[in-house]
């Protein structure tokens, strides 16, 4: 499972583009434990390389997974302690849909021994990745952005009621990023007409954000979930909608830009 895990690529500016929920990898082993349904990988963050495919022209690092979420979550906390209490969350090994139907096959939920292994070969060596990216950074240029990237369906009634805004930024209630980065991306959001928006709504920013989001140490960690309406389509065969795209890209590329442009000087 570790040798499939992930992929980096290293850039030169003081930030990291980590896409946690993008893999659609099932290990064959696994397979037959989940519904069929499950083989689809429907609740993946769909398409995030080629979306933010600007950030490797920026300069930017990318870390991006293999393994399905489906798997193991790597935005979940290794003790499976609940994101959002009060409200549907899906856990650090997930064992229902977005839509709340089961993902295993009665009976073939993962054992504690599982969870266990899964994150020992999934979800250590994402995050050693990403911690030891963010510290080359942090040596290098002494304040560091983590933008997380994340896409999901406009409408899930089991996760969160209505629809979703467009882009939605989460800081983690002010505490991951210091108040300009967020200050600066809504700035951008706020002069376009095309996009909705909303900053610590129903995404406040997941463990990624709120774990490694320092800005006492100089690590400012931005979320941003967008609905995945706006450059794919949302139901099978989940195509990747070019036109879309190229409308929202110079937006995220000019959040990016804006966010990176704010870091406070070393």
């Amino acid at each position: 499972m570790h040798e499939l895990s992930l992929d980096l690529v290293r850039g030169h500016l003081p930030v990291l583009v980590s896409m946690p929920h993008m893999g659609s990898y099932l290990p064959a082993r696994l397979a037959p434990s989940f519904v069929p349904r499950a083989l689809d990988c429907e609740d993946a963050d769909w398409h995030m390389d080629r979306l933010y495919d600007f950030a490797l022209d920026m300069g930017a690092s990318v870390l991006r997974p293999r393994l399905s979420r489906y798997v193991i979550d790597l935005n979940r906390p290794p003790d499976d302690a609940p994101m959002y209490p009060g409200a549907a969350n899906t856990e650090l090994c997930p064992t229902r849909f977005f839509t709340g139907e089961p993902l295993y096959v009665p009976g073939c939920e993962p054992t504690a021994e599982d969870k266990r292994e899964r994150l020992q070969l999934g979800w250590q060596p994402y995050h050693q990745a990403l911690q030891q990216e963010l510290a080359r950074l942090h040596q290098a240029h002494g304040q560091v952005l983590l933008w997380d990237a994340h896409s999901i369906r406009a409408q899930l009634p089991w996760l969160f009621e209505g629809r979703l805004p467009d882009l939605n930024i989460g800081t983690a209630d002010g505490q991951a990023a210091h108040p300009a980065l967020a200050q600066a991306v809504m700035q951008v959001c706020s002069v376009q007409a095309d996009y909705s928006h909303t900053l610590n709504g129903r995404f406040k920013g997941g463990y990624i954000t709120r774990r490694y989001g320092q800005p006492e140490r100089g690590i400012h960690a931005v979320q941003l979930e967008l609905c995945q309406c706006l450059y794919m389509q949302e139901e099978p065969p989940y195509a990747y909608l070019p036109e879309r795209a190229r409308r929202l890209q110079p937006v995220l590329e000019r959040m990016l830009r804006a966010a990176l442009a704010a870091l406070p000087r070393p």
